[in-house]
């Protein structure tokens, strides 16, 4: 009896691959082309973002508010050869300013600069000064008078663009 079970299961299972695939087979086939669709996405993911990356350049990444005075950013031109020089201190970023000024005949340096509510408040051996932007008249200085647009660091004593 045993061995008519056996023969049975044996032609049952011998009908079964008539020639086509069987559920196991199927299943391997279905691996197979899933493997290969998570391959395929895997590296058009990685490529796309390659490319992305390489795209990007230098740009910013990230929630990166500008500072409200970043449009001061450059040369401003002052009364005898006299200058500032407004940078955004990217090593610090945010709201961090390098304020280079040649402020007198004889003194010049580069200065750490913070936006504040009132400008950009900067320490130099003289004092504590905050930067706000003004007119030529503002300045307190007769030969930057007619000027539309310039910072004063204090009375007496401003920078123009125009």
């Amino acid at each position: 009896m045993r061995n008519v079970v056996i023969g049975l299961v044996l032609a049952g299972m011998l009908a079964g691959c008539g020639g086509g695939p069987t559920a196991v087979e199927n299943d391997e086939g279905a691996v197979t082309e899933t493997g290969e669709a998570i391959v395929n996405a895997v590296d058009d993911t990685g490529e796309a973002l390659s490319n992305s990356i390489a795209d990007a350049g230098n740009t910013i990444v990230g929630p990166v508010e500008p500072g409200p005075y970043d449009d001061w950013v450059g040369r401003w031109v002052g009364v005898e050869g006299l200058y500032l020089d407004v940078e955004k201190d990217h090593d610090k970023g945010g709201r961090h300013y390098k304020i280079a000024n040649h402020y007198t005949l004889d003194d010049s340096g580069t200065f750490d600069g913070v936006a504040t509510d009132e400008g950009i408040r900067f320490t130099r051996p003289d004092g504590t000064f905050v930067l706000h932007h003004t007119d030529g008249a503002a300045t307190g200085m007769k030969y930057l008078a007619d000027k539309q647009d310039c910072l004063t660091v204090k009375p007496g004593e401003g920078y123009c663009r125009d």
